[in-house]
């Protein structure tokens, strides 16, 4: 494993750290100061998130890298079936070529792609996901033009039914396998698989060049939202080490991206404690 307490160069923070995933959330940093913030701090990245990008891709895009960062990834393409979708497939197709170009102004390494509930009615998981490989199918092609890879990213079973009919790293898999093309991977997020026994051996079968992202943070034993409740890295029950030994044993080395939704503690803490606590867990506890 990499050793991470002398050397944090491999540090990415996903703004919705500091609450840029939700209207109203956190001290409403622009983008320069978080870049400089990460910058001053020795992160070696940043993932953005479309809603704070805007049509400035290209702009933001150059400032990360003149400061010496890269961009991680961009989150994310609209969910792909289910309740929370953009409308029907035509709807989702557009907005997820949005998402891509999006990505490829800023120059991410990658796109995330959750992929939505149940499909209305269907009442089938498994029919659920043939669609969503489906359009990731049908998208490759076209990311693939655009130099961005799409992260498919399993969510934790409790989204199942609204926010992601893709549930294991199993299936995210076997979804990348069944497509088989080289711009489909998948993201591992700590919060969505600590809890998964068969992990090491499906990150495995994944392979190095089917992981394109690693997501940090934790699961709060007592947490009181599931969406909005995260840990910090440390403060639930997550085996983090194992975890990201399971992660670099299948072939990953990039960047470690902290990712944490906390609409009542981290979101109300000033951004600079938040970032100086994420070096902290991260070169401690991670």
């Amino acid at each position: 494993m990499r050793n991470f307490s002398e050397d944090h160069s491999d540090l990415a923070l996903n703004t919705a750290t500091l609450g840029h995933l939700m209207e109203g959330c956190g001290a409403g940093w622009s983008p320069e100061r978080i870049i400089d913030a990460c910058a001053e701090r020795g992160f070696g990245a940043i993932a953005w998130w479309r809603r704070e990008i805007g049509k400035r891709g290209f702009e933001i895009g150059e400032r990360t890298r003149s400061a010496g960062l890269e961009v991680s990834g961009l989150c994310r393409a609209p969910f792909l079936v289910g309740p929370l979708t953009p409308g029907g497939r035509q709807e989702v197709i557009d907005d997820f070529k949005l998402a891509i170009e999006i990505a490829s102004d800023l120059g991410a390494r990658c796109l995330t792609v959750c992929a939505g509930g149940v499909i209305e009615g269907s009442h089938s998981i498994t029919e659920s996901l043939k669609e969503v490989a489906s359009i990731v199918a049908d998208m490759a092609q076209y990311a693939e033009s655009s130099g961005v890879r799409l992260a498919v990213e399993p969510l934790h079973p409790v989204y199942g039914a609204s926010r992601s009919c893709l549930v294991t790293v199993r299936d995210a898999v076997n979804m990348c396998e069944d497509i088989a093309h080289p711009f489909v991977t998948i993201a591992v997020d700590v919060y969505h698989v600590w809890w998964d026994i068969s992990l090491a051996s499906e990150l495995k079968r994944a392979g190095a060049d089917r992981i394109a992202g690693y997501h940090l943070c934790d699961w709060l034993a007592d947490t009181n939202d599931v969406l909005l409740d995260r840990g910090m890295m440390g403060d639930g029950v997550a085996d983090l080490k194992a975890i990201r030994q399971a992660v670099e044993n299948a072939g990953y080395s990039g960047y470690c991206e902290v990712e944490v939704f906390s609409v009542n503690n981290w979101w109300k803490r000033d951004p600079s404690e938040v970032l100086d606590v994420c070096v902290e867990r991260f070169r401690t506890v991670c």
